[in-house]
């Protein structure tokens, strides 16, 4: 897919899907195509195969291909599929190529989790990535310490289509947006719609979501606010959503995907508990939370 095609759809939501398990604990293809094609109906303008909420630290590339396969079928060319890719250098230009092959129209680089990794020396690896892809590459950047001129060398490859950005350094994002060529990398807000109205203050296009699971309504209600420039009406649509993007944030994020599994499992498919060590399963007491609330967002439309 062309990079002009796919900088448009990075300024739409980019939803990620999770992976399901089967009894056995292994990923269910199946199910997992399932998931994505209930997100590729509801009108997700990108969607990512394998990201974060779909576990991607917690599968093997065997796994992680299994996904990516799900997903194209999943989607069946209703959106773009933005394959997951990571961990060694030499490992994610090998995941790079075989997305390619099974038909992904782009790919998302998972931030270098090396603990000695320098600054610098990441974008390094997004750039030799790009280099090496044979698709437009999306450089997920999570982690402190970057420059300014660390984003413009990111934003100014050829092949670099997207960065998507996880942190709430506003004053890096707004500095290097400026700095940057408004022709190359598009920058996204990497925090889903709680910080997407900020994100889009600060010049982000497009926003990250886990919500499009149980609840794309919310979150195309979001974006189409912030499309038109009423910030007001996004943060109405925020406060709606604010209880589960919170319940998220437990234990230190480690029920972020918990709760969208637990959602999607009342949703009608079951997917399985998360793999640890994120956090298996919710308690009692905010799974019933978790259900009032998914109750009260049916009787309004807005989740499946």
């Amino acid at each position: 897919m062309s990079v002009e095609i796919m900088r448009h759809a990075l300024a739409g939501v980019s939803g990620v899907p999770v992976t399901a398990y089967d009894a056995g604990g292994e990923v269910e293809a199946r199910v997992t195509a399932r998931v994505y094609q209930r997100v590729a109906a509801a009108g997700i303008h990108n969607i990512v195969a394998a990201g974060n909420t779909g576990e991607f630290y917690a599968l093997t590339p065997d796994e992680i291909r299994r996904v990516h396969e799900a997903a194209v079928a999943g989607v069946d060319g209703k959106a773009p599929v933005t394959a997951a890719i990571g961990r060694s250098l030499r490992e994610a230009i090998r995941m790079a190529k075989d997305a390619a092959s099974m038909g992904a129209s782009a790919l998302m680089s998972h931030q270098p989790v090396d603990p000695f990794a320098a600054p610098a020396a990441q974008i390094d690896y997004f750039r030799d990535l790009a280099e090496a892809s044979p698709l437009p590459l999306v450089a997920y950047v999570r982690a402190e310490g970057f420059s300014v001129d660390d984003m413009v060398r990111l934003a100014g490859h050829g092949n670099i289509v997207g960065i998507k950005f996880a942190t709430t350094d506003l004053m890096l994002l707004t500095r290097s947006i400026a700095a940057s060529d408004p022709n190359g990398a598009l920058f996204v807000c990497g925090l889903a719609e709680s910080w997407a109205p900020t994100f889009a203050a600060a010049g982000a296009r497009g926003f990250t979501s886990g919500l499009v699971n149980v609840a794309p309504k919310l979150s195309l209600a979001v974006h189409a606010a912030l499309a038109r420039g009423d910030f007001a009406a996004a943060r109405a649509f925020v406060a709606k959503l604010e209880p589960f993007e919170r319940m998220r944030t437990k234990f230190r994020n480690g029920a972020n995907v918990t709760v969208v599994k637990e959602a999607v499992r009342y949703s009608g498919l079951d997917v399985g508990p998360v793999r640890v060590p994120g956090l298996p399963q919710l308690d009692r007491k905010d799974r019933e939370e978790l259900h009032a609330l998914l109750r009260s967002w049916r009787e309004t439309g807005d989740a499946f």
